[in-house]
């Protein structure tokens, strides 16, 4: 067997004196269980078959006793060590299978997610065993500076190196439970640099700044905004498939004049909207490198496309849509109408979130207007 931490805790102790158990990875390297259970790891070397004594489990680990084991017969007997230790998976390779797994388990989200964040940010080399704590946690930690895509990558890498357990490619994962918590984003962005983001997008065009300008005008999520196909506008309304949202429910979205002409003016490259480049049937993905440029030729305050979003259910505040037509806009499903109420309340709200759409496109006119104004 290929001895692992779990199975030299299960090994039984003989009735009387003692029993080794060999690993089958490195040749004459065991573990030794005595009749009162005490469990020691030995190695056996040369052609005497000399046995030596090198720690006793637990407070020696057994990655510590391959590596001693490894010493010793090179030591006593360099002939002896021509089979080397055989390491475990090698850290690419057990993310390639994970990945493979991944995609048959999880929703295609969830799997390019994982995909992302574990080529993007981890790029280990050496065995899985070999990793250690703090390698690990080191890479983690060069992602404070983005609290929330720290998270994830720090879920990803755990939840492969766990599913690495359960395959027997590690004994027990090197990395610990952790929580990074972060204080609830709260920015909204100014009028004022709304309106020179707005003005960017102009200058940025298709597609990025095309995106951004669908972001501002409807207040969507950005990967509702790049997956959007020409197939779910019906009538004036985007239709969002039940099993592409977030809560798993049809969200029906009237467009402004504005947004309407706007996606009219998109280039016709087949059913998405915005295609990811040279991949006609995969949304827009390249958000890091786009925003960077985007925001080079900006002087407003730090933003992200999500404060878009946050800024867009405030204005609807200061124009006074009620909350709950908002709501409707952004596709919550708790809020204002729940409970008993959502089950009873099926109205739509249609004509209100029309208007209230209108009314938000001619107040972010009014906004790049009046900076204009300013500036002429």
């Amino acid at each position: 067997m290929r001895l692992t931490d779990i199975q030299i805790k299960n090994l039984r102790a003989p009735v009387s004196g003692q029993k080794t158990y060999f690993d089958a990875s490195l040749p004459g390297f065991g573990v030794r269980v005595s009749q009162g259970g005490t469990r020691s790891f030995v190695v056996m070397y040369g052609e005497k078959r000399q046995l030596k004594t090198l720690g006793r489990y637990p407070a020696m680990s057994l990655a510590e006793a391959r590596k001693a084991a490894m010493r010793a017969r090179v030591e006593a007997d360099p002939e002896s060590a021509t089979t080397p230790y055989q390491p475990s998976i090698r850290f690419p390779q057990a993310r390639d299978k994970f990945l493979k797994d991944s995609e048959r388990r999880n929703k295609p989200r969830t799997a390019e997610g994982y995909r992302r964040l574990l080529h993007r940010h981890f790029s280990f080399e050496q065995p899985l065993d070999a990793l250690t704590r703090p390698e690990l946690m080191e890479a983690i930690e060069r992602l404070g500076n983005t609290p929330s895509e720290q998270q994830h990558a720090f879920v990803a890498l755990r939840v492969m190196l766990n599913w690495c357990v359960k395959r027997g490619f590690i004994e027990v994962s090197p990395l610990p439970p952790l929580s990074f918590r972060s204080e609830p984003r709260s920015n909204v962005v100014s009028d004022a640099d709304l309106a020179a983001i707005w003005n960017r997008t102009l200058e940025t065009g298709y597609p990025f700044g095309s995106i951004v300008q669908l972001l501002i005008l409807t207040g969507q999520r950005r990967g509702e905004i790049a997956s959007l196909c020409r197939s779910w506008i019906e009538e004036g309304v985007i239709v969002f498939p039940a099993g592409f949202t977030k809560n798993k429910r049809e969200h029906r979205l009237p467009i402004s004049p504005m947004t309407e002409a706007l996606l009219e003016g998109v280039p016709n490259t087949g059913d998405l909207f915005f295609p990811a480049r040279g991949h006609e049937e995969r949304p827009f993905n390249g958000w890091g490198k786009s925003k960077e440029r985007f925001d080079k030729a900006l002087n407003v305050a730090p933003y992200t496309l999500h404060d878009l979003r946050r800024t867009f259910s405030s204005n609807m505040a200061r124009l006074g849509t009620p909350i709950h037509v908002t709501e409707k806009l952004l596709n919550h499903v708790s809020g204002t109408i729940s409970g008993v109420a959502a089950v009873y309340n099926r109205y739509t709200y249609a004509d209100e979130m029309r208007a209230a759409m209108n009314d938000h496109e001619d107040f972010i006119m009014s906004l790049v207007g009046s900076v204009d104004d300013a500036g002429a």
